[in-house]
């Protein structure tokens, strides 16, 4: 089983994903985590150009580019070979952040986005997407904070840095592009604490595990 994990900056999926983690190994299953951009060997070079303060000069079609570069790389190396071999795979961001990145948050046609999608992940694509929801104000400042916490606020900052109006335009594509596909992307209020969103996020995976 295949399940993403989107939201904008802050809404806890790092934690929920260390959360289900635990939760599948308490039942013997050995799930595979992984992340975009930088799941993959070539991935992790793409990475710093695409989250480094210093690439804030990255054209919007630059961008798009090298985020679907990155996801070639990731379901053809790294996420097929896992579900191959049975793995339930879980991944830190998908196909949907570049519709609502680049789409809905840059100007880019979300529907030409989807289609360069398609080429990309080749027919990989997940049986449920978790849309963590949380209010951009809130989500910027725990994202800012963790951050500086962690000594990243330069080298993966540059989304960060983004004006507020551009996070609210992400969210909301998010939710829009969540009302297309309600078959596949489930959301989940972020809001309250990581235990609660938790079950709310462990519905979701056996509601897919039993449509799966």
């Amino acid at each position: 089983m295949f399940l993403t994990f989107e939201g904008i900056e802050g809404t806890g999926k790092s934690t929920q994903i260390r959360m289900l983690v635990e939760h599948l190994k308490r039942r013997g299953q050995d799930p595979l985590v992984t992340l975009e951009p930088g799941g993959s060997r070539v991935g992790r070079e793409l990475r710093r150009m695409l989250l480094h303060l210093e690439s804030r000069d990255i054209t919007p079609e630059t961008e798009l580019f090298l985020y679907l570069a990155d996801r070639a790389q990731h379901a053809a190396q790294v996420i097929r070979p896992a579900l191959a071999r049975g793995q339930v795979v879980l991944s830190d961001r998908y196909a949907d952040s570049t519709v609502v990145y680049q789409g809905y948050g840059r100007g880019l046609e979300p529907r030409l986005l989807h289609q360069l999608n398609e080429v990309a992940v080749a027919g990989c694509w997940p049986d449920a997407t978790i849309l963590l929801d949380l209010e951009p104000e809130i989500g910027l400042n725990r994202a800012m904070a963790r951050n500086l916490r962690e000594g990243k606020a330069v080298e993966e900052g540059r989304f960060e840095a983004e004006s507020l109006e551009f996070h609210r335009r992400v969210r909301e594509g998010y939710l829009t592009w969540a009302s297309l596909h309600q078959d596949r992307i489930f959301i989940v209020d972020a809001t309250p604490g990581p235990d609660e969103v938790f079950d709310a996020v462990r519905a979701v995976m056996e509601r897919a595990r039993t449509r799966h």
